[in-house]
């Protein structure tokens, strides 16, 4: 429907890329950026693809060294894709780490961390609804081993800070949805996060920390 009124449209692949499989002649998008991160790669760098015509109309947005294929006084010609928006010394540490975090997910198998974090998901699921006083917010079908919650009578922020004094390592806040928090009647969550590398003994050391958590404020 955006090609359809000449929209460009560029597609925030991040939470995808350690998950799909992505094609990007498929989707028709114009533009696909990928996070090292995401990835289990270093921070400050990713990917983004462009379509040659797209990329080629496109000036640099950065002035260097590799970028110029020809400069006088007189003019400047611009160098060949990629090279056009290549200035200076690129980040080759984090690039080459990038490209061994892609090899570790290529060898693991995308269809085997699904399996994996899936049961992890289900694993923490069952653990937070067993504790009374907590709430499970997001439970929709074929969603990453992501689970956010919430606990009557208690802050959001307050559990994190006393799951970190336990090892225990969540986010919460508003988890930059601060609408979609605001629609559901909620000041924040606290978002527990789950990889491959994860396990269902960890699980249960946070389970048994928030039941811990929860009979120190109720005395039950």
């Amino acid at each position: 429907m955006a090609h359809q009124v000449g929209a460009v449209v560029l597609v925030d692949g991040a939470q995808a890329a350690a998950h799909l499989e992505i094609d990007v002649q498929a989707l028709d998008a114009d533009f696909y950026c990928i996070s090292s991160h995401k990835m289990f790669g270093p921070t400050g760098t990713g990917i983004l693809f462009g379509k040659k015509e797209l990329l080629e109309q496109m000036p640099p947005y950065m002035g260097g060294g590799e970028m110029i294929k020809d400069v006088t006084f007189a003019k400047t010609t611009y160098n060949d894709l990629p090279y056009k928006f290549e200035a200076g010394t690129p980040n080759i540490a984090d690039v080459v780490a990038l490209r061994e975090a892609v090899n570790f997910i290529n060898e693991l198998g995308k269809e085997n961390i699904a399996t994996q974090e899936d049961g992890l998901l289900k694993h923490v699921q069952d653990g937070l609804s067993s504790l009374a006083k907590v709430k499970l917010i997001g439970t929709s079908e074929q969603k990453v081993s992501v689970q956010s919650f919430v606990i009557n009578g208690i802050h959001h922020f307050d559990i994190g800070q006393m799951l970190d004094a336990r090892g225990i390592a969540v986010r919460t806040g508003h988890h930059c949805t601060q609408p979609l928090m605001e629609r559901l009647g909620l000041e924040g969550t606290v978002r527990a996060s789950f990889s491959v590398y994860n396990t269902k003994a960890e699980i249960d050391i946070l389970v048994d920390s928030l039941g811990k958590l929860i009979r120190t404020f109720y005395g039950k």
